[in-house]
């Protein structure tokens, strides 16, 4: 294998994640104490930590195996989704970061908004991906599907919290 071969699988759709990954790492421990770990992954139905931990793993793994190309209309298009995803994914956590005690805030609808706006951001990561390195059956479908279960997952603990506490 060459270098310039190998570089190839370096360009996938893991990329994508780097951001959304940057932000959480950065800003997590500036959301209210309810999205703490202490108090987020307390008590949860192992069946739902497992489930979702292992569909959050299928995610990115997904993504590693998805070469990142926006060549054709849907994938351009998928760009345009992932970009307006992530900016509405960073606008729910500021949110919840400046204006904790805010009506939206200590709404369902608001709690729960940073575990279902990547919905948007995953799609257009589904929409941009290739089919996969490695020689598996693929549709863009395979990687929205396990993210749409990864987040139902996702959503599942996050309302949790949000019914423990109001």
């Amino acid at each position: 294998m060459t270098l310039s071969s190998s570089k190839r699988y370096l360009y996938n759709c893991s990329l994508l994640t780097l951001p959304i990954l940057i932000w959480n790492i950065i800003l997590a421990n500036k959301l209210p104490e309810a999205f703490q770990a202490e108090v987020f992954w307390h008590n949860i139905p192992l069946v739902l930590v497992y489930a979702e931990n292992t569909s959050r793993m299928g995610v990115f793994i997904m993504a590693i195996l998805m070469p990142l190309g926006i060549e054709r209309p849907a994938q351009k298009q998928g760009l345009w989704v992932y970009l307006s995803g992530t900016l509405i994914y960073f606008m729910s956590w500021l949110v919840l970061i400046f204006f904790p005690h805010s009506v939206w805030s200590t709404s369902l609808p608001g709690f729960v908004a940073p575990a279902y706006t990547p919905l948007v951001w995953l799609t257009g990561i589904g929409l941009i991906g290739d089919p996969f390195y490695v020689n598996l059956l693929y549709h863009r479908w395979y990687f929205i599907g396990l993210s749409i279960i990864f987040l139902a997952c996702h959503n599942l603990h996050t309302c949790i919290i949000y019914y423990r506490l109001h």
